[in-house]
């Protein structure tokens, strides 16, 4: 868990020199380097003096999906509890060394992933890694900092159940996914998160960070044979294997289906998806590109046009694509009056279902490739967002020089295979959830639960 003060200490310090740290994608990937230690940990990193500055972004296999079935919101737990105290260092003095040297250390649980992130001044790299060291291969969780924060968890999971959008992703994923591990709240629920031991915490611990799934990316004031010794002495120690449980593929489950949340708020939400495209597929590309035409493109997006300036229906209507391990998914979120939830859900609808039958024009195609082949210097502008798309890059199995090929690979993005993109995505309608007060979306009949594919 990061606390607010630690980020701005950290920012105080380095404020000034993030915003002078600009690496274009052509020069990061000349830079890219694929560094293996001496004991044989590898990484990707960009040795970059432009500011006295490091920063780590790094992953284990398996995430909330290795949670237990009946203790959804283990990985979540362990993830807050890392950095509260570890071998000697209780929790309190473990913050004080943070702040104290402006290192900024974080942990969080994706689905697939447990994540971790790691900031510091040059000089200060020897300590910053030797914290981290200690936080994953001593934790504490000692009782009285468990119980706080699972009591912190417990009151955030309370406040969302009077949130209507929080109650709608949830609701749309058991929709979507069913009794997967994907379908199960990363975060917990409120009978979960108080029946989490901390032998649970340890054995998740024990079971997941291990080097065999370790993805490293380092971009920063340090040379390689430095960083070798840092990644050793930080991550040297920790198992060779994960021990991880099978997670099977699934397939979203088939739209059209409708799901109906009675909550007594002024404003009704609707969050809406159905299958996606894995990273894999080789049509990703023209389906993020036709993605970005109908609800990815921020206020030029399809939606938000005929959502928000033609039927001034929603202060902001959204939609992405999601990509897992064992499946993907596109899903939107707009929110609206009570009273206008039906017309803005049919608004949406129809767009939908016309750029399913259309495709997109020449000129949103030719728009949408200029712009996501410009935003990518914005993307990677400094040196943790640089650190934090390689290990992207890397948990989506792309080649190391993948910043270099990405243009061509948008360019070559047909007028066909948009039209293709579009009709695979849209074309058999939508999941949909709505929370509010008017059932102006009732429920229809549950569906077959998502099956497993093969």
């Amino acid at each position: 868990m990061t606390y607010p003060f630690l980020r701005t200490a950290l920012s105080l310090a380095t404020g000034v020199a993030l915003s002078l740290t600009a690496i274009s994608p052509s020069q990061a990937a000349a830079k890219i380097q694929h560094l293996v230690s001496p004991g044989g940990i590898e990484a990707w990193f960009v040795q970059d003096a432009t500011v006295p500055l490091i920063a780590m972004e790094y992953s284990f296999g398996g995430g909330a999906a290795q949670d237990p079935k009946d203790k959804p919101g283990t990985a979540n737990l362990v993830a807050d509890l890392l950095d509260e105290g570890s071998g000697d260092l209780d929790s309190k003095t473990f913050h004080e060394r943070l702040d104290r040297r402006a290192i900024e250390l974080s942990f969080s649980a994706a689905r697939d992933t447990f994540r971790g992130s790691l900031r510091m001044l040059r000089d200060n790299k020897d300590e910053a890694f030797d914290l981290l060291r200690s936080a994953l291969t001593s934790p504490s969780f000692n009782t009285v900092d468990v119980e706080r924060i699972r009591s912190q968890v417990i009151a955030g999971l309370r406040r969302d159940t009077t949130n209507p959008t929080s109650l709608a992703s949830r609701k749309f994923l058991e929709v979507a996914f069913g009794d997967h591990p994907y379908g199960r709240p990363t975060n917990g629920t409120l009978d979960s998160v108080p029946t989490i031991t901390v032998p649970d915490l340890k054995e998740y611990v024990r079971r997941v960070l291990a080097k065999d799934t370790l993805k490293i990316a380092v971009v920063g004031d340090v040379d390689p044979a430095t960083l070798g010794k840092l990644l050793d002495q930080t991550f040297g120690s920790l198992p060779a294997k994960a021990s991880l449980n099978a997670v099977p593929d699934i397939d979203v489950a088939r739209p059209p289906q409708r799901a109906f949340v009675a909550l007594d708020v002024p404003q009704t939400v609707i969050t809406f998806g159905g299958p996606g495209v894995k990273r894999s597929d080789p049509t990703f590309m023209a389906a993020y590109v036709v993605n970005h035409i109908l609800g990815g493109g921020g206020l030029s997006s399809r939606l938000y046009r005929e959502v928000r300036e033609k039927r001034g229906l929603a202060y902001s209507v959204y939609e992405s694509l999601l990509w897992m391990e064992h499946s993907a998914l596109f899903i939107g979120n707009t929110g609206t009056r009570a009273d206008r939830a039906g017309e803005t859900l049919d608004a949406v609808e129809k767009e939908v279902r016309r750029i399913a039958e259309e495709g997109p024009t020449q000129k949103e195609l030719d728009e949408a490739k200029s712009y996501l082949k410009g935003s990518q210097m914005l993307a990677l502008d400094t040196s943790s967002k640089l650190a934090q798309a390689l290990l992207q890059y890397q948990q989506d199995r792309l080649p190391i020089d993948y910043i270099e090929k990405r243009n061509a690979i948008v360019d070559a993005v047909t007028m066909d295979d948009a039209k293709a993109a579009a009709k695979r995505l849209w074309g058999q309608g939508l999941l949909t959830v709505v929370v509010g007060r008017t059932p102006q979306a009732a429920a229809q009949p549950a569906a077959a639960p998502a099956t497993k594919s093969n």
